[in-house]
């Protein structure tokens, strides 16, 4: 997946900004709970207003990030 995701931030450089969690640390930890995830990896978009507009669990939807960010 890590592959996958370096591809997209480099191709959506400017438009999209990847943030990784480890959820193995504490403050990834606080973040995964204050956020509501507990799955890995989980995909979360948020407007750049910090409204969500849609999370997903498992494997990134590459084409629905790309609708999404408007390629």
């Amino acid at each position: 997946m890590k592959p996958v995701v370096d591809g997209l931030e480099e191709e959506m450089s400017g438009r999209l900004d990847v943030i990784r969690v480890d959820i193995h640390t504490v403050g990834g930890r606080e973040l995964a709970d204050q956020m509501g995830f507990e799955y890995t990896p989980t995909f979360i978009l948020f407007r750049a207003d910090g409204t969500e507009l849609w999370r997903q669990v498992g494997g990134l939807d590459v084409d629905r990030l790309r609708q999404s960010v408007g390629k």
